[in-house]
């Protein structure tokens, strides 16, 4: 058994800055050198095998083997996930009712800066509430390109709007796994998160705001920012705090779109703005359009039977969720068919001899979301009457428009597996452990780290949660607190998650563009952790009151 080193080089911050060293580079040909995703994802990879040999002492056949696992686990569920969320779309397409969806939102408010907000914040939230993995991601992108938005932008503002509501994703799977390496008390973790994230999660709206048509947008529609980012933020605080926290994100999404539906029937913006010119951008170069343009003649209105077959693979997708998540015999059947299996040739222990889990491969086919989407897929070809032939031919179409995002989602997760299971993972957060009271500040930082190098918040729990833990009780603060820091933090990770990123692009038809998206979000994504990190050390003192 190959046991982790946490400091091979006897110098905590020497260890720290190596074991970061291929996610400093796969992000730098990312977003400085704007290298292809494909080819600095294998880059990155190869650094960190080199790494994980020559300074870790890992076995170069254990490192290939992580590096295997890795990649198959890219492959499923996240290709299978992306793979059949795009063949759904093209089925739609193929159908003439994806213009449909695009047509229904109008009708709730003629601006596209609503409508984007409507799409990405609220419908992603609940979206998020049954399934993670970037589900949310590569619907609601392809979404907003039925109101005109250009690839780059729809894809933008879709990994964005994803990080409100990742802390309570997947019917509460993130606080699951933090009570499971925390051995704290699930609803307290809940209400604790809740306390944190209600805050941060409220802010994204105005932030999609600036990020879909800077400050005039923020000045014109802030009003509807405000109803979706509190309403979601109640919802959070009170289902986490007096609920179930596993259904904090749906209750957020209802409670979100019901407060701007009910604002837009008093009030709507002074400029309606439909062809935004910071909107239509793609690429970075704008087009122009104006409000003051001659208005085009209306088309006629959808009959309420194609606005009900239009939308039918998203009822049809949160049933299935449903029945899946839900404690019940059909979750039974489906977990009871799921299959779990340790690496072959992949022997890994921790510091102190325990096996680590991420070398145990999970393959919960019939469960996965990407199956749900299949069968979501395969009952809308029947409702949507797409003949047989022409459905073949859109999944055909669906895999060869995401053909590269397969080959950087996989080379992704591969160097994520090598960094976990060769212990770089547990060097930076055993260096940012041992930094004193400053931790406090820090916290959240490691749960954003957690989750940009994996793409879950899950995943962030589970590997730095009993660190989080640990580190409180040394300097004396609260554990719990720490750990909902981990969470809370991680969720900005999100957006700068290079498999989420490969998701966007793979889904709106922009692979090998991912270090655009990362060069959009990522300055965003950063202010909101700082401002997450300053209420979370705030919390340790001023705001004691708030812990749990």
């Amino acid at each position: 058994m190959y046991r982790q080193i946490p400091d091979p080089l006897g110098n905590p911050a020497l260890t720290a800055l190596v074991a970061a060293l291929p996610l400093i580079v796969l992000l730098v040909l990312l977003g400085v050198l704007r290298v292809k995703s494909h080819w600095a994802a294998l880059i990155g990879l190869a650094a960190a095998l080199l790494i994980a040999v020559t300074v870790y002492h890992m076995p170069a056949g254990q490192a290939a083997d992580s590096a295997l696992e890795g990649a198959a686990f890219g492959l499923f569920p996240i290709v299978w996930i992306v793979l059949n969320a795009v063949w759904i779309n093209k089925l739609q397409r193929a159908s003439g009712h994806f213009d449909i969806i695009g047509r229904t939102f109008t009708s709730l408010s003629g601006d596209k800066r609503i409508q984007a907000i409507l799409i990405a914040y609220c419908f992603g939230a609940m979206l998020e509430s049954l399934s993670g993995f970037g589900t949310p991601i590569a619907i609601t992108s392809l979404i907003l390109l039925t109101l005109g938005l250009k690839p780059l932008k729809a894809a933008v503002v879709a990994t964005f709007a994803n990080t409100a509501p990742a802390a309570f994703g997947s019917v509460g799977n993130p606080i699951q796994a933090l009570a499971k390496a925390t051995s704290l008390p699930e609803h307290e973790l809940g209400m604790m998160v809740g306390r944190q994230s209600a805050i941060i999660a409220a802010l994204v709206p105005l932030v999609l705001l600036l990020i879909l048509d800077g400050r005039r947008g923020l000045r014109e529609v802030w009003p509807a920012a405000l109803a979706a980012g509190l309403g979601f933020g109640v919802g959070q605080y009170l289902c986490s705090n007096f609920f179930a926290y596993q259904l904090t994100d749906l209750v957020g999404a209802v409670v979100s779109t019901a407060a701007v539906v009910v604002l837009l029937r008093f009030w709507s913006p002074a400029v309606s703005e439909r062809t935004s010119p910071a909107m239509a951008y793609d690429g970075g170069t704008a087009t122009t359009g104006s409000s003051t343009s001659e208005p085009e003649a209306a088309p006629p209105p959808d009959s309420r039977r194609d606005v009900l077959k239009a939308f039918s693979p998203y009822a049809l997708l949160t049933v299935l969720f449903g029945l899946v998540s839900v404690h019940g015999p059909v979750q039974r059947f489906v977990q009871g068919q799921a299959v779990s299996f340790p690496w072959p040739g992949l022997h890994v222990g921790t510091a102190s001899g325990q096996p680590v889990s991420a070398a145990t491969y999970d393959l919960g086919w019939l469960g996965a979301a990407g199956t749900m989407l299949l069968l979501t897929g395969m009952l809308t070809a029947l409702i949507l009457r797409v003949p047989l032939p022409r459905a073949v031919r859109c999944f055909g179409q669906a895999f060869h428009q995401i053909r590269w995002a397969v080959l950087t989602i996989a080379c992704v997760l591969a160097l994520s597996y090598v960094m976990s299971l060769s212990g770089m993972a547990v060097s930076l957060g055993t260096w940012l452990a041992g930094i004193g009271s400053a931790f406090a500040l820090l916290s959240g930082f490691l749960g954003w780290f957690g989750v940009a190098l994996t793409g879950s918040d899950t995943s962030s729990n589970a590997l730095f949660g009993a660190m989080q833990t640990a580190a409180a009780h040394r300097i004396g603060i609260s554990p719990l607190l720490m750990a909902a820091s981990n969470s809370t933090g991680g969720v900005q990770g999100k957006a700068d998650a290079m498999q989420n990123l490969a998701i966007a692009a793979g889904a709106v038809g922009l692979s090998g563009k991912e270090g655009d998206i990362l060069r959009k979000v990522i300055g965003w994504s950063l202010g909101l952790l700082v401002l997450f990190c300053l209420l979370a050390w705030l919390q340790t003192s001023v705001l004691s009151w708030m812990v749990v």
